[in-house]
């Protein structure tokens, strides 16, 4: 496995805006938006390329283009909606999944509700979700993908918990995780500390 924590500037720059309690819902949806596009560069690195003759104003030459890569992004309901403008703008023909899930009251495990996506043949996949905090809906949207024969997929989270990070490493060692910002710790509510709240409710402006 591979975990990349990012380093970058305007990236810690905007996720400290994000992370302002006062910074509301048009800002937070736009920064985050942004985010994703950042880090999209980053997790985008290793796709492959092909030459391809072109004619430019002034000569002829051979250029570089993606070699026809199928991808595909999946957001984690709901969080992750925000997440996906931002990855279209960098890969405008990639494949859009949706994977839902809630946590059973009884045995706080998550629970599927919903599941669509592309074609899974030769795809690879980026699963989305601003948050890892406990790592259980992340675990288990992985596991969906992987059931449904999906081969390559990697993992993209604004803010993580250590105990989240651990617990994917453990499930999911084949699975790549691209991470904004680690954070200290999960408090008694299961909360990313210092965290960014519910991200959910910020995107949306619910309670």
């Amino acid at each position: 496995m591979h975990v990349q924590v990012m380093d970058h500037p305007l990236i810690q720059h905007k996720i400290t805006l994000m992370r302002k309690k006062e910074t509301g819902s048009k800002d937070f949806r736009n920064l985050l938006e942004e985010i994703t596009m950042l880090m999209g560069y980053e997790i985008t690195r290793d796709l492959p390329l092909e030459n391809v003759a072109i004619e430019t104003p002034v000569a002829t030459m051979t250029g570089k283009q993606i070699s026809g890569k199928k991808l595909g992004i999946v957001p984690v309901l709901r969080a992750g909606l925000g997440m996906v403008q931002g990855m279209l703008n960098l890969i405008p023909m990639a494949k859009v999944g949706h994977i839902g899930l809630y946590r059973d009251p009884q045995t706080l495990e998550p629970v599927e509700y919903y599941c669509k996506l592309p074609d899974v043949e030769n795809r690879d996949f980026i699963i989305v979700d601003p948050m890892l905090a406990t790592g259980g809906s992340s675990v288990a949207a992985i596991q969906m993908l992987k059931d449904k024969g999906v081969k390559n997929i990697r993992f993209m989270c604004i803010i993580a918990a250590p105990e989240g990070v651990e617990r994917m490493t453990k499930a999911h060692p084949d699975v790549d995780l691209y991470i904004g910002a680690l954070d200290d710790h999960l408090n008694e509510q299961k909360y990313i500390v210092p965290g960014l709240g519910d991200a959910g409710d910020r995107i949306f402006g619910t309670k």
